[in-house]
């Protein structure tokens, strides 16, 4: 009979305790803005830390700025804080054709700084054909044109760089494609591209009373149909402000009808740890009221944080 050591046997036996499976809760990384006022990647990757976040979006850098690229990937890296995203936030659909290639050009460069220091993704939305408001709606963001334009662009921004470790992501929005999971399939497929991924916010998408109210249905055909693709989400919250058509307004975690405890579990049944960022808010203390909430539903669900 071949000798068992006792840690063998032990490693063996974890994860069970009077007959039943015992799992570790899953862990979720959660981050949002800070609002030091230090330039130092180490301060800044510390402060995160002492916020409880162990995601970060990427501090101010310039693209050949490299020792200070270093330096942040470092240190956020020390800290155990994953850089979520590079924010591109240009209109890639813009009706100018100077504008619309000065900001492919943006774009491109921002995902290639996310892949340089190490971010899960850059993202932007697709864009808008809104000549006054950058990320506006028009009647032709549904088009067939749209579409093909947004394709265009993503194969574009992602052959250009040939990122090993960043992807490059388009957000939802509720008056341009992709305004839900069917749409953003199509997208992907479209796209062709194993750079090519998906940032999920779900207020975004919410664009009916409908999905409104049955946002927690909504929360998980979005990860059913795109978690496998999902490297990064956003959080906020919608209340409606009731008036004689509809409007929902963003407001802070907690303050709202987004159902948190959908959107968390989901989130923890990922493959991987895509963050959660919070965003839109105004002040540290509103950032704190929310992080409280969504820490405070977690807990209730035993969902733990990095």
């Amino acid at each position: 009979m071949a000798h068992v050591s006792r840690r063998t046997l032990l490693s063996s036996v974890v994860g069970f305790r009077s007959g039943l499976a015992v799992t570790r809760p899953k862990r979720i990384r959660f981050g949002g803005p800070i609002f030091s006022k230090s330039n130092d990647p180490g301060e800044l990757a510390r402060e995160h830390r002492r916020l409880g976040y162990s995601a970060a979006y990427c501090p101010p850098v310039e693209i050949n700025d490299r020792e200070r690229i270093r330096a942040i990937e470092q240190a956020f890296a020390r800290e155990n804080v994953v850089i979520a995203e590079v924010g591109a936030w240009r209109n890639l659909l813009d009706p100018d054709p100077e504008k619309r290639r000065a900001n492919l050009a943006y774009v491109t460069e921002r995902l290639a700084l996310a892949d340089e220091v190490g971010a899960r993704c850059a993202v932007d939305i697709a864009g808008s054909f809104n000549p006054d408001v950058w990320y506006g709606p028009h009647p032709k963001n549904f088009s067939r044109e749209f579409f093909d334009a947004t394709v265009d662009n993503c194969r574009r921004i992602i052959d250009a760089v040939k990122p090993r470790r960043a992807k490059f992501a388009i957000e939802m929005m509720g008056w341009a494609i992709p305004s839900g999971p069917d749409e953003y399939l199509q997208l992907i497929r479209a796209v062709d591209r194993k750079a090519f991924a998906v940032h999920i916010d779900v207020c975004n998408g919410i664009n009916s009373p409908k999905r409104f109210y049955e946002n927690a249905a909504f929360i998980r055909e979005c990860f059913a149909k795109l978690g496998r693709w999902v490297v990064s989400c956003h959080a906020k919250d919608l209340e409606w402000v009731v008036e004689m058509n509809v409007h929902f307004r963003e407001v802070v975690p907690g303050r709202g009808q987004i159902d948190y405890g959908a959107y968390l579990q989901e989130l923890a049944r990922l493959p991987v740890d895509a963050p959660l960022m919070m965003e839109h808010l105004k002040t540290p203390e509103e950032y704190a009221e929310g992080a409280r909430y969504i820490r405070s539903v977690a807990q209730r669900l035993g969902i733990d944080f990095y």
